[in-house]
């Protein structure tokens, strides 16, 4: 069983529509007493850092989530601002991250350029190359991934172990991570074709 956080943010539909189409038995979480016997889950995000961090405070969820993911070693898998939002801060805010991972969220460099000696946009949007580190994972069965992407800040684990896959915006990012039983992607797999739907279902399968 898939559950998904409901706090607010997030393309939540989405990722349960996929779910549901891969049946694969998938439920969505409003509230602890819904999220308290979760097996694995999904934390989505979209918007500003320290907004996601309220919603999710005013949610009453974030206490059982925090005991699932370090206690009970729940699978959890972030996605955008969700991932962003297991690190320990961000430069977008001022509200400490759920500091689940030594990692930092910085921005990208406005004044930087890509290899084709063009400013960089920002935000960051659309199609991108994602080059994992290995291919078994999130990343399982796949060759030549290309994810969707909407953001101006990136996630900066402290522990370069921790990358699962790094993205070229200017310089490489990391676009993907795992420690443990704790996942994140910067793109939004909900957005990615077949790509994001193989992701989704390996994470199913962890």
């Amino acid at each position: 069983m898939i559950t998904i956080l409901n706090y607010g943010l997030g393309n939540i539909q989405a990722i349960f529509n996929i779910y549901k189409r891969l049946n694969i038995p998938v439920e969505i979480a409003t509230n602890k007493e819904a999220l308290i016997n979760a097996k694995k889950i999904i934390l989505p995000g979209v918007g500003a850092f320290d907004w996601a961090m309220e919603c999710l405070i005013k949610s009453d969820m974030s206490d059982i989530l925090n005991d699932l993911v370090l206690i009970n070693k729940v699978p959890v898998l972030g996605i955008c601002v969700g991932m962003q939002m297991m690190a320990s801060s961000s430069e977008e805010g001022k509200l400490p991250g759920l500091g689940w991972i030594d990692a930092v969220v910085k921005k990208f460099d406005s004044n930087a350029v890509s290899h084709s000696e063009k400013k960089l946009l920002m935000p960051h949007m659309g199609w991108n190359d994602v080059c994992p580190k290995s291919n078994d994972s999130l990343f399982f069965d796949m060759k030549s991934a290309r994810f969707y992407f909407l953001h101006s800040y990136f996630f900066m684990p402290q522990n370069k172990s921790d990358i699962l896959a790094t993205t070229s915006y200017g310089n490489d990012f990391t676009s993907a991570f795992a420690k443990n039983n704790i996942y994140g992607v910067q793109f939004h797999p909900e957005k990615s074709h077949n790509w994001g739907i193989q992701l989704l279902k390996n994470f199913s399968n962890l």
